[in-house]
């Protein structure tokens, strides 16, 4: 296993960021770990990166311990934290030069890494004349710079404009063909274009742990949007089997949401048939992550 957690706890005060969390992520896997803010995301990936400690449990990366081999972890492992510290007077071949000393690699190395991260227009520049977007692909390529075997990014996309979303979820899904990459954040259509498996954390527990398209698959919600010629009552379609929420949203449109793995549609057209109604759109919608999302995370 690239990553494995066990029973892991944090506590800031009297307050449980972390409660007992466990998972384990296979070599080459791209796994996104999504919650809302304060959730624990942040404070996992810095108790995976030995950056702080656990109060209880124990975790592996690499098969190295957490608390015994903190720099064998750190040499193995590229992480990009949420809030991506560097040095803004420092030329950005200037800054990957550094940290090239650091983990002692090759100063060649440099070059592919501002290639593969697509800095090559703006590589002359000092970091703190850089766009947000393109700080953000400087803290990736420092993280890459090592060739590591397993990539653990706090918000990657964080900053970036659509063109250099569509780049950098390139980029992160070729790493991940040979990389364990474990990501969070809060693009849902980012994880949907990446990942294979969602962790899904909420209060410091995890609430989900799925392979994307298994969860999707596995939802038995479904959602109609139908519109009628004439207003139809919420009484007649209750008489409707599986039917679980009526949404008006106006006199003619409506949502219905049935609980059922089966195609509803069909028994729509019998309904509409049965009233002498005449159906004007009817449209079928997937349930996607983000709903699943707000499911497993709403509060209670």
């Amino acid at each position: 296993m690239s990553i494995e957690v066990l029973n892991i706890s944090k506590y800031y005060g009297e307050q449980k960021a972390l409660d007992q969390i466990s998972f384990s992520v296979k070599k080459g896997e791209i796994v996104g770990f999504l919650g809302p803010n304060g959730a624990g995301k942040s404070t996992l990936m810095k108790i995976l990166t030995t950056y702080i400690s656990a109060d209880e449990g124990d975790a592996k990366v690499n098969n190295f311990d957490i608390t015994t081999a903190s720099k064998s972890i750190q040499k193995s492992v590229g992480y990009l934290p949420e809030h991506n510290p560097l040095y803004l007077d420092l030329y950005i071949r200037e800054y990957l030069s550094f940290n090239a000393d650091v983990y002692k690699v090759a100063k060649s190395r440099i070059e592919e890494v501002i290639k593969l991260t697509g800095l090559t227009p703006e590589s002359n520049k000092k970091i703190g004349q850089l766009s947000k977007g393109y700080r953000q692909r400087v803290g990736l390529a420092c993280a890459l710079l090592h060739d590591p075997e397993v990539l653990i990014l706090d918000e990657p996309t964080t900053g970036l404009d659509p063109n250099q979303l569509v780049e950098i979820r390139e980029l992160i899904k070729n790493i991940g063909k040979n990389k364990t990459v474990f990501l969070s954040t809060h693009i849902m259509q980012e994880v949907e274009a990446i990942c294979e498996r969602v962790i899904i954390i909420d209060k410091g527990k995890i609430v989900e742990d799925k392979n994307l398209k298994t969860l999707v698959k596995e939802q038995t919600n479904q959602i109609i949007t139908i519109e009628f010629d004439k207003t139809v009552t919420k009484q007649d379609l209750n008489h409707l089997s599986n039917l679980t929420l009526i949404d008006y949203i106006n006199d003619s449109v409506i949502e219905l949401t049935f609980d059922s793995k089966i195609d509803m549609r069909p028994l729509l057209f019998d309904f509409a048939q049965e009233k002498g109604l005449k159906i004007l759109q009817l449209n079928l919608k997937n349930k996607n992550l983000e709903q699943i999302f707000r499911e497993k995370t709403s509060k209670k």
